[in-house]
């Protein structure tokens, strides 16, 4: 009966079994703890060695702005409608301004950097920890790397012009002995050379260095930029917003690894707004001062005529007086005619501010409209009067008019003067610029070591899962016997045998075997050997002869090591066992045994030796052994001749049992004409090797030249938990043996 290769049950199942993936995280252990390890340090390292960031704040207050400064009319006037708060998003962007950052980088030298050069990652650590003494004003250098500053290290350039072409780039200022210094360019190209305190012009360079304090060597890094970049940076390094909705209050803030630096640069901002804000709130006042200077002449004269018509009519009239009637109606037209001239004012000076279409312009000309509406009515009435009371009242009308407006504009124009010299602006600092040294902002260190950790645990994760899923070898030997290949044996992984093939590889040594079951028969592995020797025994009974072949579909899955030690472990029950090594490509079985490869098998097929100079004795009783012999080029030949079929069937007259160990059958023909000799085959797979495609194939192939596989050994067995549940090794993960030492 042949064997008839089934797909795996769970082959082509989409499931995903959670225990087994619980599993490969158990047996990956050791991976996820490393990498864990190693990132958790990977962060604390980079968390204390990363220069400390630290934030300055200061507040202002925007204070509601006093109504429009040209109000002829005075508080609770008409001109009230025209005053507006002032916006804090406004105030934001006017502090945030070329005009007010832009000086303060002109005022601070803020495009001007120039800063000793550390050594990379661990110089700022050292940098920031050394405390400067008077008797050592900086550290020596770590390791004789004089070029590299290691604290205490000071400079201080008062001045520096250079050429376009170096704006923005980045020289080395070296310092010399006895105070002097060489700038050198990109090119490490020698620009010019002074000393501290000295003007230095020429080349086009303009630099004076105020202090230097420095070993012999040491370099720092000088950078001019472009006063407008510098002034775009900080624009958007400043941070400010508004506490509270319609608070008023401005929160201002700016990070930099040097306090002091942040300090000043916020003061410096917050003072150079403040004082642009007074400005702007005088040059306010002046325009309306000027616009009223400029009115009250004309005002004075209309004033003037207005009393000089009145007096000459009063004299050519004579003595006319104003009845009741008249003066009531020249109250209300006095009172009309002021307010329609304060509103003609106030247009002209809208007309110079704001077009036409501004609603300020068309909500006063629409007030303007009513007034004069009610002026008309009046004087409608005017012309039921008598024609002297009319012309009497027309003109103390011009006359009370044109004195309430006069008198008006020279009160405005007084305050206005006042207000000028005395402008304070509607801002104000509240609170100066101020760090808290002790709390950096970055690097958040506690934090970043938690991520830290969590992304190393991650990483091990995700590569244990991924181990898992690229290794596709069977680790369960139900998935064999799915494909109608019995399990005969499940050999556990021996470190014993690991150790032992260490030691000899590619030696020869004068110490004896180095079979597992010589020098260890108790070692579990040996132990799933002896349960297959049970099995061999009745799968063998009806076989056509006791020639047992053992191949495998690979190389490395523990063919020579079963064939040998199945080989010692049935010699030791009393039977007579050849083993014979049947790769004559690569064996190495005669390394098991401790023996010379030569003579052997290859030797005896071509004849040049016979078969008593290539059977050697081993150290196990019953067991002999045959080589490979030296290598030769055709071996599939040699085992197709009939002098290995004769050899077969001669040592099988001799011999309990043949063993022979042959090549994988995928990657030579070998196994397949030993096999056809062979009265039983077995293969051998290896735990988390051969995946169940492979060992399909290798069914197939012997199948196709007609040779049966009995069964399969199941070697190397590892303790899994991705595999735990399927009873691979169960049985045989407890020994049984005497306690007797």
């Amino acid at each position: 009966m042949q064997n008839t290769p089934t797909s795996p049950a769970n082959a082509t199942s989409d499931e995903i079994d959670l225990l087994a993936l619980l599993g490969a995280l158990i047996d990956h252990k050791f991976t996820i703890i490393i990498c864990t390890l190693v990132f958790a340090l990977v962060g604390v390292a980079y968390a204390m060695l990363t220069t400390p960031v630290y934030v300055a704040n200061a507040v202002i207050q925007i204070e509601e702005k006093s109504p429009g400064i040209g109000n002829l009319l005075g508080e609770g006037g008409a001109g009230d409608m025209f005053s507006t708060p002032s916006a804090a998003v406004t105030e934001i962007e006017l502090l945030k301004s070329r005009s007010v950052i832009g000086q303060a980088v002109t005022n601070l030298k803020l495009n001007v950097v120039a800063e000793p050069n550390l050594f990379p990652v661990i110089g700022a650590f050292f940098n920031r920890r050394f405390q400067s003494l008077p008797e050592q004003p900086v550290a020596e250098p770590f390791l004789s790397m004089d070029s590299y500053a290691w604290g205490g290290e000071v400079i201080d350039i008062f001045q520096i012009e250079v050429p376009p072409a170096y704006q923005n780039e980045e020289l080395t200022l070296r310092a010399g002995d006895n105070g002097n210094f060489v700038l050198y360019g990109p090119e490490d190209e020698m620009l010019v050379e002074g000393e501290v305190g000295e003007s230095i012009n020429e080349s086009g360079f303009k630099l004076q260095v105020a202090e230097l304090v420095a070993r012999p060597g040491t370099e720092f890094t000088v950078i001019k930029s472009d006063p407008l970049r510098t002034t775009l940076n900080y624009q958007n390094e400043i941070a400010a917003n508004e506490k509270g909705r319609d608070s008023g209050i401005l929160s201002l803030s700016l990070q930099s690894p040097i306090p002091e630096h942040a300090v000043r640069t916020l003061d410096e901002v917050s003072r150079l707004y403040v004082r642009q804000n007074v400005e702007r709130k005088s040059a306010e006042a002046q325009q309306s001062l000027d616009f009223l200077q400029d009115q009250l002449p004309k005002v004075r004269q209309d004033l003037e005529a207005a009393e000089n018509a009145l007096n000459a009519y009063q004299s050519s009239a004579g003595s006319v007086d104003i009845t009741i009637e008249t003066q009531g109606v020249l109250d209300q037209v006095v009172e009309l005619e002021t307010s329609i001239s304060e509103l003609l004012l106030k247009r002209s000076e809208l007309e110079r501010r704001f077009t036409r279409q501004h609603p300020s312009y068309q909500a006063l000309v629409e007030q303007l409209g009513q007034l004069e509406a009610r002026r008309d009515r009046l004087v409608e009435r005017v012309g039921n009067l008598p024609e002297t009371q009319q012309e009497l009242l027309r003109l103390a009308r011009d006359v009370k008019v044109s004195t309430e407006i006069y008198t008006a504009m020279l009160n405005t124009s007084q305050e206005l003067d006042i207000t000028r010299a005395g402008t304070v602006g509607n801002v104000r600092i509240i609170d100066e610029a101020v760090v808290d040294t002790r709390a950096p902002v970055k690097p958040k260190k506690a934090l970043i070591v938690v991520l830290a950790t969590l992304l190393g645990a991650m990483l091990g994760v995700a590569i244990a899962l991924l181990r898992h899923a690229l290794n596709r070898g069977i680790e369960n030997p139900e998935l064999i016997e799915q494909l109608g290949l019995p399990v005969y044996a499940s050999v556990p992984f021996s470190k014993d045998q690991q150790v032992l093939e260490k030691s000899f590889k590619g030696k020869f040594t004068t110490q004896g075997s180095h079979l597992l079951a010589a020098t260890n028969p108790a070692d579990l592995a040996i132990e799933s050997l002896r349960s297959l020797r049970t099995s061999l025994h009745f799968a063998m009974l009806e076989a056509k002869n006791n020639v047992l072949m053992i191949s495998g579909p690979s190389p490395s899955v523990g063919k020579s090591f079963v064939s040998a030690n199945l080989a010692a472990i049935v010699a030791q029950t009393g039977k007579k066992v050849v083993l014979i090594d049947g790769d004559m490509r690569k064996g190495y079985v005669h390394e098991l045994l401790n023996k010379e490869p030569e003579p052997g098998l290859s030797g005896l097929l071509v004849s040049t030796h016979t078969l008593a100079d290539v059977i050697h004795k081993t150290e196990v009783e019953n067991l002999h052994f045959i080589s490979r012999g030296q290598i030769p080029p055709n071996p599939s030949e040699l085992l197709m001749h009939a002098n290995f079929e004769t050899l077969l069937q001669q040592l099988s007259k001799m011999y309990d049992l043949v063993i022979i160990d042959t090549p994988p059958i995928l990657a030579v023909t070998d196994a397949a004409l030993v096999g056809r000799l062979a009265g039983t085959s077995l293969i051998v797979t290896r735990f988390g090797m051969n995946p169940a495609r492979e060992i399909e194939q290798t069914l197939l192939r012997f199948r196709n030249n007609g040779i049966e596989i009995k069964g399969a050994i199941f070697n190397a067995v590892e303790k899994k938990a991705s595999a735990y549940g399927y009873g691979n090794y169960g049985y045989y993960q407890y020994e049984y043996k005497s306690d007797a030492k």
